[in-house]
């Protein structure tokens, strides 16, 4: 199965590193014309330095901040006037944004909205965003990044995270529903547990040896996932190969769902 993009221009948010940095490799990689944006200025400097583009593929950076429509308005814009319409996005912006697990009495208005407005408005904002471009191409693709926390209780123990993630899922098939006439198809990969961020390095950290050994045994395939992983469930999504598939939830997770 070859699988490759030459020329797709392909926005991906939340792209500085993790989960975010592996897909643009991925996709830079594979002949994409790749534009990629974070709130992460310097690590979005260094994705730039490692990424190894291939077949013509590009890589442009730009920091956007995904809670702010109009920046996000303006980004999908620019990609547009520059690609000629955008062919995929993948939206990978979220996170628990540096919380940790509390009591739910103790969660306050503000760090519960921080969560929804990364992961569900920021999903939102770019689907709105880059729609009317691919209704006119007649085609396009969209991949969230959800979470397997989107389809259980959440290891992280962080009510917010977990309402958002599954949140997500509900916008992907309301999505998916309206624009599969368009010739767009919606869809979502749920990660299991990966330490790609400082977040979950923290979260990693305190289970403890016999705590990461239980984790790890838990898994079927008895490892932890690695940003690639989850770049080439994207990648198969977004690809000829799964032009029948919209709506649906890839768990990538090593184990199987129950």
């Amino acid at each position: 199965m070859d699988i490759h993009f030459d020329n797709q221009a392909v926005i991906v948010t939340g792209a500085a590193r993790g989960i975010g940095g592996g897909i643009v490799e991925g996709f830079v990689e594979r002949g994409a014309r790749v534009w990629a944006c974070d709130v992460l200025e310097s690590e979005l400097s260094a994705l730039k330095a490692r990424a190894k583009p291939q077949r013509g593929g590009t890589l442009e950076a730009r920091t956007v901040d995904l809670t702010q429509s109009k920046q996000v308005d303006a980004f999908v814009r620019e990609v547009e006037q520059a690609c000629g319409g955008v062919d995929v996005l993948v939206h990978v912006a979220g996170g628990v944004r540096g919380q940790s697990k509390r009591p739910v009495e103790e969660v306050s208005d503000d760090d519960w909205r921080a969560i929804q407005a990364v992961n569900v408005e920021g999903a939102f904002f770019a689907s709105r965003a880059v729609a009317p471009g691919m209704k006119k191409k007649g085609k396009g693709r969209i991949v969230v990044i959800a979470s397997r926390a989107g389809l259980g209780v959440s290891l992280t123990g962080i009510q917010s995270y977990a309402t958002a993630k599954a949140a997500q899922l509900g916008l992907v098939r309301q999505l998916a529903h309206e624009l599969g006439p368009n010739g767009i198809t919606v869809n979502a990969v749920a990660p299991g547990f990966l330490r790609t961020s400082p977040d979950y390095e923290r979260q990693w950290q305190s289970y403890g040896p016999e705590g990461q050994k239980a984790m790890i045994e838990r898994v079927a395939m008895r490892r932890l996932g690695e940003p690639q992983d989850i770049a080439h469930a994207v990648m198969f999504l977004a690809s000829p190969y799964a032009s029948w598939i919209t709506g649906q939830v890839l768990p990538v997770t090593g184990s199987p769902i129950s």
